[in-house]
């Protein structure tokens, strides 16, 4: 039987502002979309944390047993600053900076977004679209908005209409909880701003200047999709018109998602998501991190060591451990402090981890491993709380070693049961890796071919090709390249 069958889990819904039961559209399936990155620069460590959150939750619907279809998109186009001047394209700005087409700039950090995340043990999501690969179906939306008296056209752009929306008995601002009178009140001047009829009113699709390089042709016009449109065509496109979870960060509530709520309701006449999330800042030393302010790093650099703000480089297991010591909806901060007890932690977790290998089973258990579990299980099933879950974990280690001292016990059935359980929350579910153990293989490889080295090197000596290509050959076929230099010779792992 599934585990999902047999837990109730609670997940903290942005629209409703509390938590809810979680109860599929279809049973057993999760249908989950999650605003991904903008790849116009490098990804920050805020956006990171973000999609380890995601990635937890991810992990933690297929521990369940859930059918989980997990989208998370790339935005590759169409991202403005505003909607009134299309000067503020960031992709068309980044490629005058660095002197390279659009999609140039979009290859160079897509393929660095990846890189990053692979760092950090993120799974793969189930399906990652992108922005640009689904201009026909964003034309479609606009059609069918325009034929239903949501949008309108002028001078080539089309714009969401707010108060025809809210005219026809919808909410703008129900998802933020913000008033449309007050946000008129607040809206400032913006340059095309007498394109609207409404200063609420947002793009759908821009009109390209003919110096814009980012365009596509349209029935309105060589031009370019508004940002918020993107996600609305992809979800419903592969997750349906109305699905389980839909997640981002805190600064995507408005008017991203509010813009996604708007066009999903005029579209199809429902609410789009059941369960909206939405994860909080990430503070470096106490203040908001910000290039502006000189209080930015980015991943790669708290990796290498590269900065001027932690004494010494971090693993990526260690960073993930500290991010996931804080509820996702709680502000999260950084130091090197914090960096520094969080390597001690998870060096305490893992090696309580490994010890549990050499523990042997008695007749008898002091320690009730069911209940264990349960606390496990209720903290990740009360909103993914993995502070208290990461508690839990470390009450377990305490009892390891009370079994290393043998001053506790289990039967041979609860050890299997702990030990099961206890990696699959630490491996499986946190996605923490045991690096030492990957060191260590990796010393045992360096030691195994460095011997194969010296034994080839012999029979080259001895004239023996044969033999010495033999064991080339069969290293090249385990993805192990050899190279020979004026140094000796070297390998690398393909």
């Amino acid at each position: 039987m599934p585990l999902y069958k047999s837990q109730t889990l609670k997940i903290y819904n942005t629209l409703s502002g509390e938590k809810e039961i979680f109860k599929p559209i279809h049973e057993g399936n999760v249908g989950m979309y999650v605003c991904g990155p903008t790849v116009y620069s490098n990804v920050h460590l805020g956006n990171v944390r973000t999609f380890m959150s995601f990635d937890v939750i991810f992990r933690y619907f297929l521990h369940l047993g859930y059918k989980t279809r997990y989208v998370r998109n790339i935005t590759d186009a169409g991202h403005l600053t505003d909607d009134g001047n299309v000067e503020n394209d960031r992709f068309v700005k980044q490629s005058r900076l660095e002197k390279l087409e659009p999609m140039e700039v979009v290859q160079k950090y897509t393929v660095d977004f990846h890189q990053v995340l692979e760092k950090f043990n993120f799974l793969a999501p189930t399906i990652e679209p992108t922005a640009t690969g689904h201009i026909i179906e964003q034309i479609e939306l606009i059609q069918k908005l325009i034929a239903d008296g949501f949008a309108y056209e002028t001078h080539g752009s089309v714009y969401f209409d707010v108060f025809e929306y809210n005219k026809k008995g919808f909410n703008y601002g129900e998802l933020s909880h913000r008033n449309i009178d007050e946000l008129f009140a607040n809206t400032r001047d913006l340059d095309g701003q007498n394109e609207k009829k409404n200063p609420q009113d947002f793009a759908l699709w821009k009109n390209a200047s003919p110096a814009h390089i980012m365009r596509w042709n349209s029935p309105w016009g060589e031009g370019f999709p508004g940002w918020h449109l993107e996600c609305t065509a992809m979800s419903t496109k592969y997750l349906g018109e109305r699905f389980d979870i839909h997640g981002g960060g805190m600064d995507l509530k408005f008017p991203h998602h509010e813009c996604e709520v708007a066009q999903g309701k005029a579209c199809n006449g429902t609410s789009p998501v059941n369960i909206w999330m939405h994860t909080n800042m990430l503070t470096m030393n106490g203040l908001r991190m910000s290039k502006s302010t000189g209080n930015y790093i980015l991943p790669m650099e708290l990796l290498s060591g590269e900065n001027s703000f932690f004494e010494k480089k971090f693993q990526p297991n260690v960073v993930r451990f500290c991010f996931l010591q804080a509820h996702y909806r709680s502000v999260l901060d950084i130091s090197n402090e914090a960096m520094l007890a969080s390597e001690k932690g998870l060096n305490r977790l893992l090696e309580g981890v490994n010890l549990l290998a050499t523990i042997q089973p008695n007749t008898t258990s002091s320690f009730s491993v069911s209940e264990w579990i349960q606390s496990c299980y209720e903290a990740m099933s009360d909103d993914f709380n993995t502070p208290i879950l990461i508690a839990n974990l470390f009450e377990g280690i305490r009892f390891i070693n009370l079994l290393n001292d043998n001053s506790a016990a289990l039967t041979s059935e609860d050890l299997q049961l702990f030990s099961n359980l206890i990696q699959s929350f630490v491996f499986d579910v946190l996605g923490l890796k045991d690096e030492k153990s990957v060191e260590s293989n990796n010393e045992k490889l360096e030691g195994v071919v460095n011997m194969l080295i010296v034994m080839r090197n012999e029979a080259r000596a001895n004239k023996d090709f044969a033999m010495s290509d033999q064991i080339r050959n069969q290293l090249i076929a385990l993805g192990i390249q050899l190279k020979d230099g004026k140094e000796g010779t070297t390998f690398s792992v393909q």
